[in-house]
């Protein structure tokens, strides 16, 4: 079982809830990594978005940044955006990472939630679903570390042609983000690669039957049984009193925010409260997340969980309390649960 964080590099307030500038912001997460490196964290990701409320449109660049100050912890993508980029392009800079990094680079490829990348680099939405099929076909040939000969309708194709640099001993490491979609989860099957369940609102035991169809998939195709990860949003804090609350007006205005944008009504202190207790919110004590991550890995299978500590504009100071108490308190914890 590894323990990871990911972040989507949210522009965060001040102590006298100020917002500070996106450049500040990317200055702290790279000080948030290092500590998740200091106490134990096995994973680190950062997520790619081109909106005014998250800081980071170029995660690998603040990846190789966290790479010069770390040694141990291995670096990825919450989510690289596959279909407003180019396969290729990618390829070259997460090998460029892996070289940086010496083999701690991973990918976690997506589709996003959010659609800004589209018209900005001239991607039609209508393209939606074939572009993420066709460039993840291209990049799972690449993956293979021969010259590639490839045929696409949205991209130009390729003959006989090598990337640079090669990924310098085995494979890079490529997971496929999924929010709930049994085509999306049957598509990771297909091209062999780990799962990482996006579960964001709701209990998380819904999502068994995904993990489920996942394994049936690999098996009907032939292949081993790979890992499967879960993404959720939390905060830690001394108390589960003290974890509500400091939690509750960044989640709110994030939440209600991003809900404005896709027709969802405000969210009440009672539905906090519910996904606290019984949904995707792992929020609280030391003990309560550890207990709740316990639960969710056993009822999943999960070989790896990763806790999104960042929640809208909630000070870099909170974030820092959270991931120390995530690293010495809650990853021993749910080890011992899982024993």
């Amino acid at each position: 079982m590894e323990f990871g964080l990911d972040t989507f590099g949210d522009v965060t307030a001040d102590g006298e809830g100020n917002r500070i500038s996106h450049a500040a912001s990317i200055r702290n997460l790279i000080d948030e990594a290092v500590l998740a490196e200091e106490v134990g964290v096995d994973f680190f990701a950062v997520g790619e978005h081109h909106r005014d409320d998250f800081a980071v449109s170029a995660p690998e660049v603040v990846l190789a940044g966290i790479a010069g100050r770390t040694e141990r912890i291995h670096l990825g993508t919450a989510v690289t955006v596959l279909s407003s980029d180019d396969p290729v392009r990618v390829f070259e800079r997460f090998s460029t990472l892996n070289a940086i990094s010496n083999g701690r680079a991973e990918v976690i490829l997506g589709r996003g939630s959010f659609t800004e990348s589209f018209p900005l680099f001239g991607f039609n939405l209508a393209d939606y679903e074939e572009l993420f099929e066709e460039k993840l076909d291209l990049f799972a040939e690449l993956l293979k570390g021969e010259p590639v000969t490839w045929t696409g309708r949205l991209r130009a194709s390729l003959s006989n042609q090598r990337v640079f640099p090669p990924i310098e001993h085995g494979t890079l490491k490529t997971w496929i983000g999924v929010g709930g979609s049994p085509e999306s989860v049957v598509r990771a099957a297909r091209y062999r690669m780990p799962l990482v369940l996006a579960i964001i609102g709701g209990a998380p035991m819904r999502f068994a039957p995904y993990v489920d169809l996942y394994y049936r998939a690999l098996e009907e195709l032939g292949s081993e049984k790979l890992p499967v990860a879960s993404h959720s949003p939390g905060h830690i804090a001394a108390t589960d009193e003290q974890a509500l609350e400091e939690l509750y007006p960044h989640f709110k205005e994030n939440r209600d925010r991003i809900g404005a944008e896709r027709g969802w009504p405000p969210m009440s202190r009672a539905d906090y409260e519910r996904e606290a207790r019984d949904g995707a919110l792992f929020v609280g004590s030391p003990e309560t997340v550890a207990r709740k991550i316990a639960d969710t890995a056993k009822g999943l299978g999960l070989s790896r969980f990763d806790l999104k500590y960042s929640n809208g504009t909630m000070p870099h100071e909170q974030l820092m309390s959270s991931i120390r108490l995530y690293g010495t308190e809650v990853i021993p914890r749910v080890r011992e649960l899982l024993a």
